[in-house]
């Protein structure tokens, strides 16, 4: 089978793929924010009662919540860019779909279908480790981890910017328009990815899963509504642990389960999943508090500044975050990520505590976001690292998919606890009910609790130096033969796939000088991946073979400079069945 052979500096290879990406991730992320601005609007808006216009966000939330690990399950079985495309354009249906109602039951369906979208981001993790050089993926998938607060920072500005002073159904026109370019974006630069899982599509996994998730949320998001303690959320929150055990129980006796939950039980994949609901709580306290602390009048313990004004001051969170992922890269590659997310949390808790004396000035308010956002930054660009460093490459989209789930619950927990928080500390003027600056330092508090939280999970994360290849999980053999590799430069790098295109492990690769003598020889990572270093420019032999495949002898030819030639090595013939 003729190959194909391109000599491409590693650094410089699909240098539009990242930025194309962590948009995806910015447009899917402004969904969670875009009616902030108007939330207290929402019930003239759409003629109904506050309780029930809180269903436009709770819709978002759950359907959010249930697509991040089926979309990433998906991605691992059919195509990550894909199930990319998918969500994306679910999402922009959803944006039509709110941008031409005022029809509250379908503003809901709308918003659930906008909600979908929250799957985007796994993916694009996914697809960052299957196509990026190891040098380039710490800095990606920091950046793209971190879209998720990007996106809610810099759509603040601009929501509140579009709801001063035009209809309020133009901010979903605005987020539709976004979508169709991130798909146009997508399909033109984005290539679809490779590796692929084995097994089939866990239906009963899913359904069992999105009920869980819907039981569990549902009394979280409406339980300051209903009563903690009444009936409806009791009940509730007992069903939703009755139906996840169950389910737990499941997946465990099928054999391609939607989340293998064995990997989750793993020590670093469980605390980490765990740190990510302390950081989720930490991101979104701020995004409720800061906007309407600014925009209550002084006479209120507020700041009196306008909803634009508001949304410039809180902005400086998400461009925080965003310039926190080169630095993430530097931080990790020397210490590791577990060091990174400890930085973070600590930089987290510095913010809230000095924000509990930061409240009585419009300037103070933005000292208090660049610091949180440059904590949160730290701590969500370590999350898909940590993940992707203890999971087999084949389950990087629903592992990441159930680490987005767990930010989630994090920002959904927030959410209703911060609810409960301010509605029970506010007070009563002309008729309303008013959040008082004693409610917003109690949720600052809170939030510095469950930093702590997150800090002592994170303390007991393994330790380990940092590897140069985190999306691999070799054997002490491979990581040899790739250090080696990596640390000449010079050499054949890529993936042995077999004749569908999947990712052949443990397959044996041996290169051959002209000389026919052997030169190097390394074995197959676990999705494929391959490098090998070469003594002198000219031309080679890659032999490769693994058990149920043809062997294959691919010539290439080295140019003698010190980049890497990449060239997949696709085996003959089919896996034969034991």
């Amino acid at each position: 089978m003729t190959q194909t052979t391109s000599v491409r500096p590693p650094g410089r290879a699909g240098g539009a793929v990242v930025p194309v990406l962590a948009f995806a991730g910015i447009v899917v992320a402004v969904m969670q924010t875009l009616l902030v601005p108007v939330i207290k609007d929402l019930p003239q808006l759409l003629h109904t009662a506050p309780a029930d216009a809180t269903w436009v966000l709770t819709s978002t939330l759950l359907s959010g919540a249930v697509a991040t690990p089926i979309m990433g399950r998906l991605g691992d079985l059919f195509g990550k860019r894909r199930m990319l495309v998918v969500s994306l354009a679910v999402m922009v249906v959803g944006a039509l779909i709110s941008a031409f109602t005022n029809d509250l039951l379908v503003m809901i369906a709308g918003r659930t279908l906008q909600g979908f979208a929250m799957g985007a981001i796994p993916l694009g993790i996914g697809l960052m480790r299957d196509m990026l050089p190891r040098e380039r993926l710490g800095s990606a998938m920091a950046l793209m981890s971190s879209s998720i607060g990007v996106g809610g920072g810099l759509a603040l500005p601009a929501a509140a910017l579009v709801a001063q002073h035009a209809d309020w159904h133009a901010l979903y026109l605005g987020a539709a328009a976004l979508g169709v370019l991130a798909i146009g974006l997508t399909l033109a630069v984005v290539p679809e990815s490779p590796v692929r899982a084995k097994g089939t599509f866990d239906l009963p996994g899913a359904l069992g899963l999105s009920a869980g998730l819907v039981l569990f949320l549902l009394p979280v998001s409406k339980g300051g509504d209903w009563g903690w303690t009444s009936g409806t959320t009791l009940g509730l929150f007992g069903a939703a642990a009755v139906v996840l055990l169950l389910w737990g129980l499941m997946e465990l006796r099928v054999s391609a389960p939607l989340v293998d939950l064995r990997t989750t039980a793993r020590r670093e994949v469980l605390l980490t999943n765990l740190a990510s609901i302390m950081v989720g709580v930490s991101f979104f306290v701020v995004s409720l508090v800061l906007p309407q602390l600014l925009q209550l009048p002084t006479a209120s313990d507020g700041l009196g500044q306008s909803m634009v004004v508001a949304g410039l001051c809180v902005a400086p969170l998400g461009l925080t975050m965003m310039f926190t992922a080169p630095v993430y890269a530097r931080v990790s590659a020397r210490y590791g990520p577990k060091v990174t997310l400890i930085a973070g949390l600590l930089i987290i808790a510095a913010g809230y505590g000095g924000g509990l004396g930061l409240m009585s000035a419009a300037w103070q308010t933005v000292l208090t976001s660049v610091v949180l956002g440059a904590g949160i930054g730290l701590a969500y660009s370590s999350l898909p690292a940590l993940i992707i460093g203890a999971v087999p490459a084949s389950e990087t989209g629903a592992a990441n998919g159930l680490n987005t789930l767990m930010r989630s619950i994090g920002t959904s927990v927030s959410s209703a606890v911060i609810g409960m928080v301010l509605a029970n500390t506010s007070h009563v003027a002309g008729g309303v009910a008013v959040p008082t600056l004693h409610g917003f330092r109690l949720s600052f508090g809170i939030a510095t609790a469950a930093v702590a939280v997150g800090l002592v999970l994170a303390l007991f994360l393994p330790g380990r130096r940092p590897s140069a290849h985190p999306q691999l999980r070799a054997s002490s053999e491979e990581e040899a033969n790739l250090e080696r590799a990596e640390e000449a430069l010079r050499g054949f790098r890529g993936r042995v796939l077999d004749a569908s295109g999947a990712p052949v492990a443990r397959a044996r690769v041996t290169l051959i000088d002209r000389h026919g003598r052997r030169a190097g020889a390394t074995v197959s990572a676990t999705d494929g991946s391959y490098a090998l270093a070469v003594p002198a420019q000219g031309p080679y032999v890659l032999a490769a073979r693994a058990p149920g495949h043809g062997p294959l002898a691919s010539p290439a030819t080295h140019p003698g400079d010190t980049h890497s030639v990449a060239l997949d090595l696709s085996l003959p013939g089919q896996t034969i069945s034991a």
